[in-house]
């Protein structure tokens, strides 16, 4: 008589995950916008690199965090914030360390970072009222709009916790026309990683 097989073991849910992720198609969507923005990306840092090597950036950044007051600092790290974010969110958590009240100026400046990622998803959904942008994602990117606005969670996550540019994946997410509440939602974590870097960053100082 035979033996009943076994079952096959229950897979976890990162199994699961992986499996949709691969049957969706989301690797290869993320492997092919890396491949198309990878030039950008090398140009930009080599730009930066030559700049920093002939003027210390982070020097200047941090010399003026001691020249202006204070809230010409949150003005000038709004700003940054909601345009493509490029700063070091690090340079304004460490000038917030040296205040008299830095977890005060530390919650300023992480409510200022997720205002500024919501000004930009408007940023974003602004661009997509231009024709040329709007025919141009409507014909030549209906299947990579298709993919972002499945995975436009994920975009906000990444951009929310990772030392990425948050501005930038609100940008994307507004030009997907990602659910608003959606990106609120998700975008919150924003303040979950300058609790992080304050707890790291105002330890070492």
């Amino acid at each position: 008589m035979k033996q009943k097989s076994k079952p096959k073991a229950a897979k976890t849910r990162w199994q699961l995950l992986h499996q949709y992720y691969s049957y969706t198609g989301f690797y290869n969507f993320v492997w092919q916008a890396v491949k198309k923005a990878l030039p950008y990306i090398i140009a930009i840092v080599i730009a930066v690199y030559t700049l920093n090597h002939f003027w210390d950036i982070n020097n200047a950044l941090i010399r003026l965090t001691e020249i202006l007051p204070s809230y010409g600092v949150l003005s000038f790290f709004f700003v940054s914030e909601t345009l493509l974010g490029l700063i070091p969110p690090e340079i304004f958590i460490a000038w917030a360390g040296k205040m008299y009240s830095p977890w005060f100026y530390l919650s300023l400046l992480a409510i200022l970072s997720y205002g500024g990622g919501l000004v930009s998803y408007w940023m974003g959904r602004s661009i997509t009222k231009m024709p040329a942008v709007h025919n141009y994602l409507e014909t030549k990117m209906e299947k990579q709009l298709k993919n972002s606005k499945k995975w436009g969670g994920f975009l906000i996550v990444v951009g929310a916790l990772l030392p990425l540019p948050f501005s930038i994946s609100c940008i994307a997410a507004g030009i997907i026309e990602f659910p608003f509440k959606n990106v609120m939602l998700y975008g919150s974590l924003r303040l979950v990683r300058f609790a992080i870097y304050g707890l790291i960053i105002f330890n070492v100082l």
